[in-house]
């Protein structure tokens, strides 16, 4: 099984529209831009998305140009099912997996469109192509939102969505152990929104959870291309 990051950047990206920052200037010189989130899993010939964002077509195409096999939603935020409706004349539209308080707001964005819903229950897996997944619920005021725990060959994927780090016991021991986490980190150490982590609340909380290797996504221009543990669009990981 092989997970690829398609996009490790925050609602609007990096670089952002109209910043000249010095964050937002090396993305665009070194090539490293921060697309909205989303993963890509590849196992024995299917591919399924984790979320899809508003630059879903662009980093298919990136990709390769995948048939997506089915989809997970994390929540119904813009930047992470927006690019849902880009399978419009390209392929079927593939099946979609949430938690159901999450399916139900997906299914209102998308009333226009016609597809399969599998509403699952948190903290209880369910399999697809021989990956066990379980929706696990996380703290994203204003928005229900879900992290997901990927297990393939006795080996653990965690990844915490939009999240802020108060979390319940039931969550954070579900997230304990991982072999590979993405961990939300929109800001940096000195900027603090309830919403989500900022970079120094990420590292503690895999400190907390003590996986045996993380990554920080969802960033803003706020945290620098190079500061230790951040990931970049791109990067894949196989168990």
């Amino acid at each position: 099984m092989k997970l690829t990051v398609l996009g490790t950047g925050d609602t609007v990206g990096t670089p952002k529209i109209g910043c000249d920052c010095e964050v937002c200037k090396a993305a665009l010189a070194r090539g490293l831009e921060r697309l909205r989130s989303t993963y890509l899993i590849e196992v024995e010939g299917h591919h399924i998305l984790i979320d899809t964002s508003p630059d879903l077509r662009k980093q298919l195409l990136l990709a390769g140009s995948p048939k997506i096999d089915a989809v997970l939603w994390t929540h119904a935020h813009y930047d992470h099912i927006a690019g849902y409706n880009e399978f419009y004349r390209i392929q079927k539209y593939p099946p979609g997996y949430a938690a159901k308080g999450v399916m139900d707001d997906v299914a209102k964005y998308f009333h226009f469109v016609d597809f399969k819903k599998y509403p699952q229950t948190p903290y209880v897996p369910f399999e697809l192509f021989g990956i066990k997944f379980t929706f696990v619920e996380v703290n994203h005021p204003g928005m229900y939102t879900c992290g997901v725990i990927i297990e393939y060959n006795g080996r653990k994927i965690g990844i915490t969505s939009d999240t802020n780090d108060v979390l319940s016991d039931r969550t954070v021991a579900a997230f304990e152990n991982c072999d590979i986490m993405f961990i939300d980190a929109l800001m940096n150490p000195t900027i603090h929104i309830g919403k989500h982590m900022n970079y120094a609340e990420a590292i503690a909380f895999a400190d907390r959870v003590k996986p045996k290797e993380f990554h920080l996504v969802h960033m803003s221009h706020n945290i620098p291309l190079d500061w230790k543990y951040v990931c970049h669009d791109g990067f894949s990981v196989e168990i």
